[in-house]
């Protein structure tokens, strides 16, 4: 069988450089790569993935913690890191966690080892972060941040918030509802202020209703606002999601969309534009993927050794589609 010193042999370099051709031949000369790679191709010597792995000290593999996969903006994001990832050699463990179970899902991705770990379950006081942080790991989290405002990528959640309010209010709503998701997440929290600061002295704690975004919990949501002796005539879901399962649970109670009430979504996930659906939302102002954003990053941070902080929050815009009326 050919060897990495076979090649090295008729190369007329060390087995170092073989291998620093094979894992960062960037960091090599160019005329040294082109006799390296001439002698592979020559001798067709196929590479020992295990003797690489123990070489660089690299496992090829990310960690990856998603939010459940009831949640569309989940499954989107999932698959773009996915595939973002195995085009660039490396597996991705995805776990998906309700909030609940983060301790059992931080425990399992520190039982192995990884070359980076990316998250969209963070909470805004978590102390894992801290942990992160002292394990030398590359990581970065997406959709959420943590306190600290340290490696994330976000969209402007409290704009999209703001805008999702004044978007209902500028075609004639006054009763509008919000249906959202524990403050303890700061994308929650943030889109939760930047409605209230649109929505102002108009605001109603009846029209309130924090849910931990099960289908369950939301259902006794929309029950909870159709009790009100006046009906709101529209209602904000803090993310599709939410929105998605608002409109299910109208439809069921033979409650008419947008023609009855209206709903507005946040995040504009992919099934949003569907012809069927066509959910009015908020979303990213270049409709990019947030998962795609932060693997991108991630992986700059791997394999350049890039230690600066990530910090980016991308802008929003209303996508005006078929689930809100024009009162005015």
């Amino acid at each position: 069988m050919v060897s990495s010193k076979d090649v090295a042999k008729l190369a007329g370099v060390s087995q170092t450089t073989v291998s620093r051709v094979l894992n960062t031949p960037d960091l090599v000369k160019a005329t040294t790569v082109n006799k390296v790679l001439k002698a592979i191709e020559q001798l067709n010597y196929i590479p020992n993935e295990q003797a690489r792995l123990l070489v660089t000290s690299r496992t090829n593999t990310i960690a990856l913690l998603s939010g459940p996969l009831h949640n569309p903006f989940f499954s989107d994001t999932t698959a773009a890191i996915v595939n973002y990832a195995n085009s660039k050699g490396y597996k991705v463990d995805v776990q998906f966690v309700q909030d609940e179970e983060l301790e059992h899902a931080y425990s399992k991705i520190l039982e192995r080892k990884v070359d980076g770990i990316i998250l969209s379950c963070i909470l805004y006081e978590d102390p894992f972060f801290e942990r992160l942080k002292r394990l030398d790991i590359p990581f970065i989290t997406f959709n959420r941040k943590h306190q600290s405002n340290e490696n994330f990528v976000e969209i402007d959640n409290e704009q999209a918030g703001y805008i999702a309010a004044q978007a209902l209010q500028a075609v004639g709503h006054q009763h509008i509802a919000y249906v959202g998701g524990h403050l303890t997440v700061s994308t929650y929290a943030n889109r939760f202020k930047g409605a209230l600061c649109a929505l102002g002295e108009a605001v109603s704690e009846k029209y309130i209703y924090h849910s931990n975004t099960t289908r369950t919990n939301i259902s006794e949501g929309v029950d909870y606002l159709l009790r009100q002796s006046t009906l709101p005539t529209a209602i904000i879901g803090a993310s599709d999601s939410i929105a998605l399962n608002v409109i299910d649970e109208l439809l069921k109670r033979n409650i008419r969309i947008p023609e009855d009430i209206s709903v507005m979504g946040i995040d504009n996930v992919e099934l949003a534009a569907y012809e069927q659906i066509q959910l009015t939302t908020v979303g990213h102002e270049t409709e990019k993927n947030l998962g795609l954003i932060a693997i991108t990053e991630l992986i700059e941070m791997i394999e350049n050794k890039k230690n600066s902080c990530v910090r980016i929050t991308e802008s929003v815009k209303l996508f005006n589609r078929k689930t809100v009326k024009h009162l005015k």
